[in-house]
């Protein structure tokens, strides 16, 4: 019987085993993980085409590094307020790296807000890509737990009275929503350009701020009706999305791309600036 009773015992552990293990491996990849999984789509990586040469030198902002919980340092880049105020806006650039085009946007933003502190997160950790394949290659090397040390050390970094905004495009169009996430109380608004939005509800009434997002309706990702979704999902979390489309590409915003659009970056920038402004006062 004891026999009968230990075989018993050994094949419900077994099942258990089993199902957790196909559970696992089965478990829908969190938000982050499905954008950087684009990286081994072909028609993705090819979407993106090489950037133009763009080269800009701030004379305002300056790199600085700060300590991460994991033990490690991360790079930023930061633009201090011209007087003293508990405003930041954390940027997070797209799927190229901490570039000069996005310290030349943060650079605008903070002349166009006026009263804020603009702090670059660079989740790559010091790599810029110039061609697909190291885009590719930099945005699957990103771990979740670091990019969350990063994340966390950068709201450390400004402090526990910083009002945090957030924005980013494509890769860092979802990274800022995840930002926004992790500020908590603190988060103010959150801007998305053309990113992965979370798909997890429970996590999306977590939010403390409303959310802008930008999209374009020709992204063959990011498209029509994952937007549709998100904006679905912010509403059984009870959270407010001001939602813009348009009739643009994947990474319309970016004039080195060779598909940007003027006109639909004009209008994206204005919603933008009218979104953060009352929200950073």
């Amino acid at each position: 019987m004891k026999k009968i009773f230990l075989l018993i015992v050994l094949a419900i552990c077994s099942i258990s085993a089993f199902s957790q293990s196909k559970m696992a491996c089965c478990a829908k990849p969190s938000a982050t993980k499905q954008f950087a999984m684009l990286a081994s789509d072909k028609k993705f990586v090819m979407s993106h085409a090489i950037p133009k040469p763009y080269h800009f030198q701030s004379s305002i902002g300056k790199a600085v590094t700060y300590k991460t919980a994991d033990g490690k340092t991360a790079n930023a880049f930061e633009i201090k307020a011209k007087k003293p105020t508990d405003n930041w806006l954390l940027v997070v650039h797209e799927w190229w790296g901490l570039n000069d085009f996005v310290k030349h946007e943060s650079e605008k933003l903070y002349n166009d807000l006026g009263d804020v502190n603009v702090l670059d997160l660079d989740l790559y950790d010091g790599k810029v890509a110039t061609t697909r394949e190291d885009a590719g290659k930099f945005m699957q090397a990103v771990k979740d737990d670091r990019a969350e040390a990063i994340i966390k050390g950068a709201i450390a970094f400004v402090g526990p009275k910083a009002r945090i905004a957030t924005i980013g495009w494509c890769f860092g169009g979802g990274w800022s929503l995840q930002t926004s996430l992790m500020a908590g109380s603190q988060d103010v608004a959150c801007v998305m350009y053309y990113g992965m939005p979370e798909q997890d509800v429970n996590k999306l009434k977590t939010l403390h701020a409303d959310v802008l997002g930008n999209f374009a309706n020709k992204d063959g990702w990011i498209n029509p009706k994952v937007v549709a979704k998100f904006a679905e999902n912010m509403k059984a979390a009870g959270k407010k999305l001001e939602l813009h489309q348009y009739n643009a590409d994947h990474g319309f915003a970016n004039p080195s791309n060779p598909i940007y659009d003027s006109e639909a970056t004009k209008d994206a920038y204005a919603k933008t600036l009218a979104f953060l402004k009352p929200r950073l006062k």
